[in-house]
């Protein structure tokens, strides 16, 4: 054989060679990080609750480093606000809490160590803590930081190290205490409502359902402050009570009075008035008392639980009404219309020798050839 194809066989074995010991090294290398990834995966910590293990959840912690410690514990089948005061709980955010848990993951580690709490505000009295509690034991107890990119970071209680996660719902985790409580005041079908009384220093309004439509009654109030003899409504109009329904049906809280906070419900008739809507049988009598913010006010619901709301001035307003908001409004722009026309009608200008107006002669002729 030639010189010449000797070197090119051997460059041949050698591109063969080199290729073997290229994929080989390659494979072991993918193998290699393949093992390593599993292992760090294997390492993160498992954060999440067990679907199956939520109804066995029996109470949740939340201390907010900005807004203080809320407590929720379950009675029987509902949940209620019990720190920072004893109230009942949103059903509904609760189990968006609960839902959550099951959601929450860890995807990698950011520091191993302790040394980057602070910066990542997983540190004590920096963070967002969340304990659950399952009987004695703990279902999770996680301090929950900043967020970014790489997700929400997290801490885990009892062991060292910052983790990036995913699931954590930051509208949930810190609401404010009164965010928790159940601000349902009234709920009820405003197509059963029979009989609707208003009360407050302007008089009493009684309305009642007759067939489909509303009949009013205004009684006023004398300057001693009782209530006189009523007399024919002209201007009644009975939407304004539909109106005043639809404020009232699915009637919540915006806000509720402050601890020692005067709220004036216990003297409606002084500061506010009252609101009586009977609806399937049912009565539901709402005492509204003095303004908190705005035209916002207090109110109290007769037969409750002695929780004092603050609702919006949509509602409120009712309760303080004037004989008028139930009245019939004067279309005044109509009757302004109508009397610019008739006015219009008997107005004729005068301008002798203006061209194409009839009646008016004397003008020459301006259209010119």
């Amino acid at each position: 054989m030639k010189t010449e194809y000797r070197i090119y066989a051997a460059a041949a074995v050698l591109a063969v060679l080199g290729g073997a010991f290229y994929m080989t090294t390659k494979e072991e290398k993918i193998e290699k990080e393949s093992r390593s990834v599993s292992a760090t995966k294997q390492d993160l910590p498992a954060i999440a609750v067990e679907k199956e293990s939520l109804d066995k959840i029996s109470k949740i912690e939340i201390t907010n480093a900005d807004k203080g410690k809320v407590v929720l514990e379950k009675k029987g089948d509902l949940w209620e606000v019990t720190e920072p005061i004893s109230a009942k709980a949103n059903q509904g955010d609760v189990k968006s809490l609960l839902d959550g848990f099951v959601d929450l993951k860890v995807t990698e580690a950011i520091d191993r160590g302790t040394g980057q709490y602070a910066q990542y505000e997983v540190a004590d009295g920096k963070d967002v803590h969340v304990v659950a509690h399952k009987g004695a034991d703990k279902a999770i107890d996680l301090h929950f930081g900043k967020s970014g990119t790489r997700g929400q970071m997290v801490r885990v209680e009892g062991k060292d190290g910052v983790y990036a996660a995913t699931g954590y719902q930051s509208w949930l985790f810190t609401k404010e205490a009164k965010n928790w409580r159940d601000k349902t005041i009234v709920e009820l079908d405003e197509k059963e409502a029979s009989r609707v009384v208003v009360e407050n220093k302007h008089g009493r309004y009684s309305f009642d359902k007759k067939g489909d439509a509303w009949t009013g009654a205004h009684e006023p109030r004398t300057k001693k402050g009782e209530l006189g003899e009523g007399k024919a409504w002209e201007k009644f109009d009975a939407k304004k009570v539909d109106d005043l329904l639809r404020a009232y049906k699915a009637l919540k809280a915006v806000d509720f009075a402050a601890k020692d906070e005067e709220t004036g419900v216990a003297d409606p008739l002084k500061d506010g008035g009252t609101v009586t809507i009977t609806s399937k049988g049912a009565t539901h009598t709402l005492k509204l008392g003095k303004t908190q913010k705005g035209s916002n006010r207090f109110l109290v619901k007769e037969g409750g639980d002695g929780t004092v709301y603050v609702v919006s001035s949509w509602a409120a307003d009712w309760a303080v009404a004037e004989p008028t908001k139930f009245e019939k409004k004067d279309d005044k722009k109509g009757k302004d219309k109508k009397g610019e026309d008739e006015a219009g009608d008997d107005l004729e200008l005068d301008m002798p020798g203006m061209p194409g107006m009839p009646g008016m002669p004397g003008m020459p002729d301006m259209g010119g050839e």
